[in-house]
Order: C-alpha cells, then sequence, then structure tokens
C-alpha cells in the first residue's frame, strides 16, 4: 500500500492518567525552575501527562546545561589556544551547540515551538453528558410568541408550561 494513511490524526490514542506529574528531585536548580515554568501551562494545553514526565525533565536538563555553557562563554572566548599554540573550538561552544540541538527536539515534542503547537490538536472538551438545547422565544404585545429571527411560533404544547414557570 503505498502513499500516506487517511486520517493519521484522527485514530483513538490511548489517553494515560491525567495528572500533572511532580518535579523530578534530581534536577538542577536551574532545570526545576524551567519545570515550574513549563509544567503547569502544558497540562493546562493538554500536552503534558505524567507519562512525559521524563520528555520534560530532559528538556529541562538540557535548558540548564545550555544556560551554564552559555554563562561560561560569556566568561572564555570561543576560540582557545591548545598546549601546542593551535586555536580550537571552546568546549562550552560545543556543549551550548549539542543542549540547543537537544531542547529543539524536546521543544518539538512537547508543543514549545509555534509549529509543534499547530501540529497539536485543539484541546477537546471532555463529555459533560446530553447537551441541553434552549429555544428563546418573546412573547409580544399581540400574544404571540416569536423566535430571535421574529418568526412566529406555533404553541406546541410546551410554550404554555414554560411561560407558567417563567411567571
Amino acid at each position: 500500500m503505498r502513499g500516506r494513511k487517511p486520517y493519521p490524526g484522527k485514530r483513538d490514542a490511548p489517553r494515560p492518567p491525567d495528572a500533572l506529574p511532580r518535579c523530578p528531585a534530581h534536577l538542577t536548580p536551574v532545570a526545576a525552575k524551567e519545570w515550574r515554568r513549563l509544567a503547569k501551562p502544558l497540562y493546562d494545553m493538554g500536552v503534558l501527562s505524567i507519562t512525559d514526565r521524563a520528555a520534560l525533565a530532559a528538556y529541562c536538563q538540557a535548558w540548564a546545561r545550555w544556560v551554564e555553557a552559555e554563562e561560561k562563554l560569556r566568561e572564555t572566548p570561543m576560540l582557545i589556544r591548545t598546549p601546542s599554540g593551535y586555536a580550537q573550538q571552546s568546549p562550552w561552544l560545543s556543549i551550548a551547540n549539542k543542549q540547543m540541538e537537544l531542547m529543539g527536539r524536546y521543544m518539538a515534542e512537547l508543543g514549545l515551538t509555534p509549529a509543534a503547537r499547530a501540529r497539536l490538536p485543539a484541546n477537546a472538551v471532555p463529555d459533560a453528558g446530553p447537551v441541553t438545547v434552549f429555544r428563546v422565544l418573546f412573547q409580544g404585545d399581540d400574544n404571540k410568541f416569536r423566535d430571535q429571527d421574529g418568526n412566529i411560533v406555533e404553541d406546541d404544547g410546551d410554550t404554555e408550561q414554560v411561560r407558567q414557570k417563567l411567571m
């Protein structure tokens, strides 16, 4: 069979338990701060569940390492001289680049970029049971009932009961 499968986003995916995951204890203080900044909004968007704890923790840890590497890059040059006199890229630049690459992957998975959010399904409203439909009627000076468009509504038997309850 060739081509894409029809309606790939319409499949019923298993639903993980609905709970906000706790921040892992092993995260560094900078990573934990990033966790606190993101966990609740992602949960409210319907993107984060308790099964996504490791992915968010990995993103936050990559964030903390990237921040540390960027701070070190401010203190040291991007190119350093080796003992033999050759110019070499700073290890902090390599670390920063690698962590940025990892962050990009996790950002795509967690919906942390505009493009990634556009691919996410909209928050589904939980089923609240049967829907009650109301029909709005207005009684004019001529004692006839009209709908919101001004059309006369014939008495279907319920109109009198509704009128009695309203009075």
